[in-house]
This record gives C-alpha cells, structure tokens and sequence, in this order.
C-alpha cells in the first residue's frame, strides 16, 4: 500500500480515537498453571488497587476506560464506594463477571446441576450480579457457566438444557431496561465429556429465546483448532446477536495468552468483519482483554495487548473496501486477497503514534509506563496483606 491519502488518514485516525477497549481486573492479579501460581511484586491487594493499576493502562493509552470486574474475586462491602472511586481515577466499572464455578458445590454443575438446591444457590449469586450492576452503573452482565458431564449417560442433556433455560429466563427478567446478559461458550474444560454451553450456536439459540437484550460473547481460545472464528463473527453480526469479546491467544486450547501474540492475522480478519459491518463502536460489542499474565509483567503486558488490538483495527481500517467488492464480483480471488494482504502488511505504527499525539498521549505507551515510575511505586507500597490471585 503506497503512503496513505490525507483523507483515509483522517478517517482512520478518527476511529481509532473513539476506539474502546475494557481490561479485565484479574489480570492485575497473580496468576500461573494448574501446577502454580507465581507472585510478582507490586500486584493489586484489594479491587481498588486493580482499578489504580487499570487506570494507569487508560492513561498511557486512552481508549481503556472501563474495567470489568469478577464476583466474588472482587467483593467489597460497598460497590457504589468503589464506582465512585474509579471515576476519581479516571475510569469506570464495566462488565460485571459472575463466577458460578469455584464452590464445591457445583462439582455436578451450577445452573444445570441435578440437585434443585444447588440450582437455586447459582442462580441466586447470578442475581446478587444483577444488584452489583445496579450499584456501579454497569451495562452488562457476563456469564461462562463450567456446568458439563464427565461420562456418557451422567445426565441427561435435554434436562440440562431445561435447568439452563430457566436460570437463563430468571436472571434475564431481572435486568433493567439498560442492561444486557452476554452469554459466553467454551468447547470443552472442566468437563470432559460435553459441556452444556459448547458453542455459538447453543449460546445464540439460548439469547434468541430470551430476547433482544441478550447477546452472545466470543472468547477467542473457547473453540477447536482451526476454527473459522470470523465466520462467527460475520453470522453474529448479521444476526443481530454479537454482544462481546473476549480477547486473548491460543496455541493448543484456553490459553489466555496475550491477544495477538499467537496468531495476529486472524485478529487482523476478526476486526475486518466487524469493521465491514460497522459496527467498531455502533453497535454497543463490548471489547474485552481476557487474559492471564503468569510469566510478563502485568500492566506492562495489558498496555502491549491494547496496542495489539489498535494495530489490528487500523490495519482493517485501511482495507480499500471497493477494490475488494469489485474483485469478489468479478470473481478475482487473488485480486481478492491482495486487497485484504495489502492492507495486513501495512506498517500502521506511525499512524497510531501520530493518533496518539493528537490525544495529547506519549506516542510509545509501554515506554512512557516505564519511565513513570508507577511500578517502582506500587512495589513499594503495596507491602503486607494478601495479594489479589487465583488463591492456588
């Protein structure tokens, strides 16, 4: 691609300043394997200091405004208290997570589970979920349910699929009028023999029955190798029923690595299907990061994935939309193609670095956090007590 025209500069440039992209708070966490978790220094104690940290990643890049947040990983006594705090960093409560998969209880499953009780314990946390949004002014409500069978005949899947609808039903008729469920799928893990939410199809024909405020979310590592994830995308997005991502990497299966880092051309393609169907800030998808920093320095690494995912926009921004139609008309595949490459192998940096100046940001976000001193500080402060984590 030659040196860009003033116009698709502006144009650009205009759409990646309105770019919004929500952190996770556990990713500020410690955070490791299955074998061990591995504590970094100057990691958040409490849920205010995940939104300070949070905070500093919004302001080296500006387009991370909202932090989305796991309950009961982040339970405080008073969540108006802590919205109110996060406004006074400069940022906002997002997505409100529930979590309906660490409780002995629901080793036979949570909203599905067998035992009426247990179903009843689930659901009852789901809208205690609803009463957090209520409290921190949140939009949305985000459930992954780990509910599945080990061993063919365990149970029966039409009645799990009944149990699911039901909890679905309640939580969804508790939402305000301003509020969404995204529901989110996993191919396999914990379960090893089915899980009741596999895949976009059982999670959209679920929000389809609810209604139009329940939407479906796409973890980038929740599916088979070599699935064709922008494919869902596109049918999401015609659908009407696109809700969310949660961004990350994967090699071999949830990996939650660092978004982009394994595969950024299928981040690149990702972003071109929701580009073409403009819906990069139109359509309310909620952008999230949703990864676990074990071995990189966290905030660090939360700043690097945000670039990733701007690079990855403009990169799709820049595809010339009316060769690529007039090449697909025409029956040009390799025309086709070209209009997609030309646009992947563009070296977008400068741009961003020039967006960023105009937003009064340093132009390189990762260097400007290192000479800030900010961690050097938190490590400081941030001595006693337990530090925020998986608790492994």
């Amino acid at each position: 691609m030659t040196e860009l025209a003033p116009e698709t500069r502006a144009r650009v440039a205009a759409r990646l300043r309105d770019q919004r992209i929500e952190t996770a708070s556990w990713a500020y966490g410690n955070s490791g394997t299955r074998f061990k978790v591995f504590p970094q220094e100057g990691v958040p104690r409490d849920p205010y200091e995940k939104l300070a940290d949070a905070a500093e990643v919004h302001r080296h890049t500006g387009v991370a405004p909202t932090v989305a947040l796991h309950i009961p990983w982040d339970l405080v006594e008073d969540y108006a208290d802590l919205a109110r705090h996060a406004t006074g960093l400069g940022v906002r409560v997002g997505t409100i997570n529930a979590n309906v998969f660490q409780d002995n209880d629901y080793k036979l499953g949570s909203v599905t589970n067998p035992d009426p009780g247990v179903r009843r314990k689930a659901i009852a946390h789901l809208l205690e979920c609803v009463e957090v949004m209520d409290r921190t002014g949140s939009r949305d409500l985000k459930l992954w349910f780990s509910d599945g069978t080990n061993y063919p005949g365990q149970d029966d899947v039409r009645t799990r699929q009944d149990r699911l609808a039901a909890a679905l039903a309640e939580t969804y008729d508790r939402l305000g009028p301003d509020q969404r469920m995204l529901l989110e799928y996993k191919l396999f893990e914990p379960a090893f023999y089915m899980t009741d939410v596999p895949d976009w199809g059982t999670a959209y024909a679920h929000c389809v029955a609810l209604g139009e405020r329940a939407q479906v979310v796409i973890d980038t590592g929740h599916h088979a190798p070599g699935t064709n994830i922008e494919f869902i995308v596109a049918v999401l997005l015609r659908a009407g029923k696109l809700g969310g991502f949660d961004f990350n990497s994967r090699f071999y299966a949830d990996d939650d690595l660092m978004v982009g880092a394994a595969d950024p051309f299928q981040l690149f393609r990702i972003m071109h299907e929701i580009v073409l169907a403009d819906a990069l800030s139109t359509r309310g998808i909620a952008f999230m990061l949703d990864q676990c920093h074990n071995i990189e320095p966290k905030i660090q690494a939360v700043i690097r994935s945000v670039l990733n995912v701007q690079e990855a926009t403009a990169k799709a921004l820049l595809v010339d939309h009316a060769a690529l139609r007039a090449a697909q008309e025409s029956g040009d595949v390799l025309g086709a193609n070209e209009a997609l490459m030309d646009a992947y192998n563009t070296d977008v940096r400068p741009l961003l670095r020039s967006v960023r100046e105009d937003m009064g940001l340093d132009p390189d976000p990762i260097g400007a956090y290192k000479r800030s001193g900010y961690l050097e500080k938190v490590r400081a402060e941030r001595v006693g007590g337990t530090q925020a984590g998986w608790g492994a």
